[in-house]
């Protein structure tokens, strides 16, 4: 990694649980200065202005987040327990979402979607990505007999996706997981009622 591309990694890395707490649009660039002790000269001589730093730690976050999911589906063979260590990710992981802001595809999906429309098209990204690797799990688990043949992968995705989502926002409100759970446990008990062959 060059000095420059070093410099890049900290700005995004010192930003990051900064911009999902405080919000895109609420985060300065002394803010994003006294995060990572560099100057606003620096800032700008590697981001060419404050949106291209936005998609960067947006893009960042969402790698990240999507990484860990990929450990815990990555040691399950079959598509059952890869569908069960998804949402056990969650189940066993709201306390650091929590405490870093909460989720940062539905921070920046609120803010996106009105305040700043230039994100849109990279969070839009970042949902689909998202719905194709449960659609995927879904789709493997038809292949192998697992799962109901009949079933619409992508639409219990994305049922999934709005179900996390939700208890997320609503747990995060309440300061406590028991929405998130609640979610959760839905999800578990649609995959074994509607999905499961």
């Amino acid at each position: 990694m060059s000095k420059a591309e070093q410099t890049r990694q900290l700005i995004i890395e010192k930003t990051a649980s900064l911009f999902n707490k405080n919000g895109y649009a609420g985060t300065s660039l002394s803010d994003i200065t006294a995060a990572t002790g560099l100057t606003k000269g620096s800032i700008y001589g590697n981001f060419k202005n404050k949106e291209e730093v936005v998609i960067a730690v947006f893009k960042h976050s969402s790698e990240e987040l999507s990484k860990k999911v990929d450990e815990v589906i990555s040691v399950e063979n079959k598509a059952y327990r890869q569908l069960i260590a998804f949402i056990d990710f969650y189940r066993n992981n709201w306390f650091s979402i929590f405490e870093k802001g909460g989720c940062p595809l539905l921070n920046s999906a609120t803010e996106a979607d009105d305040a700043m429309p230039f994100m849109k098209t990279t969070v839009q990204l970042s949902f689909m990505h998202w719905a194709n690797k449960v659609a995927k799990i879904i789709e493997l688990g038809i292949e192998k007999k697992e799962f109901n043949k009949e079933i619409n992968p992508k639409d219990y995705a994305n049922t999934f996706i709005m179900l996390i989502e939700g208890g997320i926002l609503l747990s995060k409100m309440a300061n406590k997981p028991d929405n998130l759970y609640l979610a959760l446990d839905r999800i578990v008990k649609i995959i074994n009622e509607e999905i499961v062959e």
